[in-house]
């Protein structure tokens, strides 16, 4: 008989869990990366670490949509395109920073649509080449995404259905509640994080705090735990979403503050020094 292996010994330390720098090293120049919407563990102090290292030429997927994360990021020059179903604060108003860099052409904007990032993000993860998706048949967007095609339904002809290219970020990049100290990571509700994971190349995860635990021997905390084998690597940073949420509402009153500085280049700047540079995260 073989002898007994339990979960744990299968299990060995397999994610780097490191300072946020370091973490962010798996985010180089020109790599496309995937942030998840404002409810789900916008990785905010990444976004300011990766201003203050200097990154360039990032190609940015919002998981389906972003705010103040995109924003601020393009502001600073670290995004060359984006894909996207939407940039902004919704009642608060435009996103300044992705309006600017638009209308002066110095960002390229991949237009998409909620359901289709999805569609695209769940075909990588299934390992598919493309995904199909009907409820964009007979919109303008297809006009401008030459990359999904109509085709016949093969199973019944003359049945249109749009074919997407299967999505696969080379970093997923958010920010969630724990780690356990062997690299797995508890999201909680935010479920988007998972597809992110499944999907891209690798995952880089910010957290509240690392704890000594397996997470994936604990009955309770298991089915809402991304495996090690999927996070290239977990970095602390406690308040690491804010002034987005993770357990409390938006900090709306920052956000209000952001917006009025960020509607000039001068008032921009002002807010990188005084939240980024000067490295006040709270």
């Amino acid at each position: 008989m073989f002898p007994f292996l339990s979960l744990r010994a299968l299990l060995p330390q397999m994610t780097a869990i490191t300072d946020l720098d370091e973490a962010l090293r798996l985010v180089p120049d020109g790599a496309q990366v995937a942030i998840p919407p404002d409810y789900s563990g916008v990785p905010m102090e990444a976004a300011r670490a990766l201003i203050r290292r200097g990154a360039r030429t990032l190609r940015l997927v919002t998981v389906p949509a972003s705010s103040l994360c995109a924003d601020l990021l393009i502001g600073a020059g670290v995004v060359s395109e984006i894909e996207t179903s939407a940039v902004g604060f919704g009642e608060l108003g435009l996103a300044p920073r992705f309006t600017a860099a638009v209308r002066a052409g110095r960002i390229r904007v991949k237009e998409a649509t909620c359901p289709a990032i999805h569609a695209a993000l769940r075909a990588s993860e299934m390992g598919n080449p493309f995904a199909v998706l009907r409820g964009i048949l007979g919109s303008d967007i297809l006009a401008v995404r030459p990359d999904w095609r109509v085709i016949d339904n093969p199973f019944t002809p003359g049945d249109a259905i749009v074919a997407l290219p299967a999505l696969q970020p080379d970093v997923a990049l958010f920010h969630a509640p724990l780690a356990d100290r062997h690299g797995n990571v508890w999201v909680g509700r935010r479920r988007d994080c998972f597809t992110l994971a499944h999907a891209s190349k690798t995952t880089v995860a910010t957290v509240e705090r690392v704890e000594d635990a397996n997470f994936l021997l604990d009955e309770v905390r298991v089915a809402a735990t991304i495996p090690s084998f999927y996070i290239g690597a977990v970095a602390e940073a406690p308040r690491g979403a804010w002034p987005m949420r993770l357990d409390g509402p938006d900090d709306t009153a920052h956000l209000r503050e952001y917006l009025a500085l960020a509607q000039s280049e001068d008032g921009f700047a002002r807010y990188l020094e005084r939240y980024v540079h000067g490295r006040r995260a709270a």
